[in-house]
């Protein structure tokens, strides 16, 4: 089969050149289309329960997370001057295409009661620059007047915001991205001028910043792996044609990667913006592996035909099967039936094994049409600081085996130890680096107004104008007050605060009936919010359902974590039914915070069974490449030991498991695998086509093929190295992690494998072939 491969490879080259650049050409066409994501990570599944009642909470009553907020905090925020400029501020904004609304201490409207025509009316506070300090103080002290907006655009600290809502059409889209800065440049303008610092955060501005990230980081981490394998590739090889194609080769991977999550539909996130030099650090060690084998074939007697042919023979199947393991260790995040996960593990895994075919196929084709390298004799490495160091590790699988099931087995029980400390717990910022404004900011917001993050309540109270029920409206005011008495959550928003602003307005603006209406009151005051139009009634109809039987109530909470969240949600659950009866209401608590966390515990969820599903696959190609049942379990102890090891130094040094980091085990197990199908391939060969007792096959694999497994792992371990210069917190941990374990991994697959194949095998009567032929095959396969 291989040399059919080679043969045809070698015998179409210009066919085989032309598909591919006709396919580069055509996918860096797609490509250019490539789209940043604006919206939220999509990590539950469609499916998901609390998904489908968060979609259909926002089909319902629209989107919670349409909020960004500015605020500020000084002793002169009810002075004249700075009021005025504060007003001017709303206004400008107000004004932005692409703004539903903007409510502020500078923007503000007072519920008045017109006895005439039985109706409320809104009256704008201020209606225009303030004029007088008597004026500013007339204005201060109605807002302090109206419990309604307290805690909602002001609070007694001298603490004030202003809440912009933005178009939904708009909202999560790069049509937001220009509001966004123009927003920015006219409160940095206010900052200047007014000498307060200006705070800006809310869900919108988040997510666009973390975009923003995302588009330099992609750029960053592309051209820092093509660098770094560059430089590796110069320093193996010393020729600027092999440094040049090879990168060419990955390169043209990488146009495919981007053109194929066009052709899915999937955007840039920060996950998938990964995948690009991801395939520039998979796909390298597959031209490194083809130009060693060319130069080795080479050096025997010059023929650069028979090389080609050779290496391409030879090399083939090794690389084929470990590219499908790593392919493995992406497309297990398949089936978890998260989006966000699908998306990156469908094209990371497609790419890796295109990026494979490629190399193949246009490294040997490539170098058949340059000039015949001049190799230099092979210099005799056994003074090397590698070969001293392989030869002893040699003598100790050999000798003294027993100290590395020692060290792997006390090693596990301490790794076990940490894992059992291990966090799992997310937070919606977490990723950003601790002195990020974005946080700081956050915090501000957290410490003044209880947080910007949606917690959504809905109320279904099973019959048609239940929610205006007064025993209904007072168990609801009930719950609102119990949600509220968290130091978590805000104040609410909801019906009952509109009812009681209306209650107020009713009684002239009388702060002693900030209350729920009696049924009489009641009856009168919707009669008057009826009868102010569709820009009164909108106070309410944003809160309840066109038949009056559900209704909203929102809050906003600082960034807890999912582990808090999970907490206060299962505390919270019986506290509401004792007051809501389950019979008689149906309470859903949803909301962006909700979703998130449930994600993180999902994702935490299906980590053990797509790492389950990845050593099942793994090990039934093991399998099927070996035809043993010992060595396919066997060789699994290699690659999950690092797993456990790499688990526990997150628990030691509090790394907590989160959606950037899960991830960490998938990929590392299937890279990691790569290692041991380097090792058993070789051993498999010598095995079948030497002469030589176990002992000296052992032997043999780790002097010749450690050497090729540690150049591979060291491109791997600065490949993924580059992300800890990445700005999230989690994709530097993502980084640093896997480079740790690929590492580790590297140790145990040329210690702890040998020797449990030395120990398997070791019993095995051998088939003897003649010294000639053993010589003769074992010089063919030594590359």
């Amino acid at each position: 089969m291989w040399v059919k491969l080679s043969r045809f490879i070698l015998q179409n080259r210009i066919a085989i050149i032309v598909f591919f650049l006709l396919g580069t050409v055509f996918m860096a066409y797609q490509a250019k289309n490539v789209k940043l994501s604006y919206s939220g990570s999509k990590i539950l599944p469609v499916t998901d329960s609390a998904f489908i009642k968060y979609n259909a909470f926002k089909k319902q009553f629209g989107e919670d997370g349409s909020i960004m907020v500015i605020g500020i905090q000084s002793p002169d925020i009810f002075k004249k001057e700075t009021y005025n400029q504060w007003v001017q501020l709303s206004t400008e904004i107000q004004k932005l295409k692409g703004i539903k609304q903007v409510l502020s201490t500078g923007r503000i409207f007072q519920l008045n009661k017109d006895t005439v025509n039985q109706k409320f009316i809104l009256k704008p506070i201020p209606g225009g620059a303030v004029a007088s300090d008597a004026q500013m103080d007339s204005i201060r002290n109605t807002l302090f007047n109206t419990p309604f907006f307290e805690g909602l655009v002001f609070n007694k600290q001298n603490a004030t915001l202003m809440a912009i809502t933005f178009d939904t059409k708009i909202l999560n889209s790069a049509a937001r991205n220009p509001i966004l800065k123009q927003i920015e440049d006219k409160a940095k303008a206010f900052e200047k001028s007014s000498k307060i610092k200006v705070h800006i955060s809310g869900l919108p501005y988040i997510r666009t910043a973390v975009s923003k990230l995302v588009s330099n980081e992609f750029v960053l981490f592309l051209g820092l792996s093509i660098l770094v394998s560059a430089l590796i590739l110069l320093f193996f090889f010393r020729k600027f044609y092999a440094v040049f194609f090879p990168i060419l080769v990955v390169i043209m991977g990488v146009i495919w990667s981007i053109g194929t999550l066009v052709l899915f539909g999937f955007e840039l996130t920060i996950l998938t913006g990964l995948i690009p030099p991801l395939i520039v650090i998979i796909g390298i060690p597959n031209s490194i592996l083809l130009l060693n084998k060319y130069q080795n074939e080479l050096r025997k007697d010059g023929d650069k035909q028979r090389a080609l042919s050779v290496t391409i023979e030879r090399i083939a199947v090794t690389t084929l099967i470990a590219n499908i393991t790593a392919a493995i260790g992406f497309a297990v995040l398949y089936f978890t039936g998260s989006e966000l996960l699908m998306q990156f593990g469908s094209v990371a895994s497609i790419n890796v094994m295109i990026t494979w075919l490629m190399c193949l196929c246009l490294v040997p084709i490539i170098f058949s049409y340059l000039p015949t390298p001049k190799i230099k004799a092979q210099t005799h490495v056994e003074e090397g600081f590698l070969h001293k160091l392989l030869v002893k590790t040699d003598h100790l699988v050999q000798q003294k085996s027993g100290l590395i099931y020692i060290g792997t087995i006390v090693i596990s029980i301490i790794a076990v130890i940490g894992v059992l400390k291990i966090n799992v717990n997310g937070y919606v910022v977490d990723d950003l680096p601790k002195n990020s404004e974005i946080l700081t900011d956050l915090k501000f917001f957290e410490k003044n107004f209880e947080g910007i993050l949606p917690l959504e309540v809905s109320v279904d109270t099973k019959k048609k104008n239940g929610v205006f029920n007064l025993t209904n409206l007072k168990r609801i005011e009930k719950m609102e007050k119990m949600i509220a008495s968290y130091p978590e959550f805000s104040r609410p928003i909801s019906v009952n605060m509109g009812l009681k602003y209306a209650t107020q307005a009713f009684y002239n603006n009388d702060t002693t009936f900030f209350r729920l209406p009696d049924n009489l009151e009641k009856n009168f005051i919707l009669a008057y919010i009826a009868n102010g139009g569709k820009g009164n009634a909108s106070l309410l109809t944003n809160f309840i359902s066109k038949d009056n039987q559900s209704t909203r109530i929102s809050f906003q909470m600082a960034d807890v974590g999912s582990k808090r969240l999970d907490a206060i949600m299962a505390e919270l659950k019986p506290r509401i039914d004792s007051i809501l009866p389950p019979a008689k209401f149906n309470v859903e608590l949803t909301g962006s915070s909700i979703i998130f966390s449930k994600g993180t515990d999902y994702m935490l969820k299906h980590l053990v069974e797509s790492i389950a599903l990845a050593i099942v696959l793994i090990s039934l190609l093991r399998l099927a490449q070996f035809k043993s049942i010992g060595i396919m379990f066997i060789s699994l102890l290699p690659n999950i030991v690092p797993l456990i090891i790499t688990a526990g130094i997150m628990g030691y040094f509090g790394i907590s498991l989160k959606p950037s980091t899960i991830l960490i085990f998938t990929i590392a197990f299937g890279l990691a695998s790569d290692q041991t199908i380097y090792f058993l391939t070789r051993y498999q060969q010598e095995l079948n086509l030497t002469n030589f007792g176990i002992p000296k096959v052992i032997t043999d694999t780790i002097t010749e093929t450690g050497v090729s497994m540690t150049h591979i792992a060291l491109i791997l371990f600065f490949g993924f190295g580059i992300f800890t210069a990445s700005t999230f917190g989690g994709t530097v941990v993502l980084g640093l992690l896997l480079s740790i374990t690929l590492f580790v991994a590297l140790i145990f697959n040329l210690t702890l494998l040998p020797a449990l194949v030395l120990w398997l095998d070791k019993k095995k009567t051998r088939k003897l072939i003649s010294d000639e032929e053993s010589a003769r095959n074992a010089a063919d396969f030594d590359h």
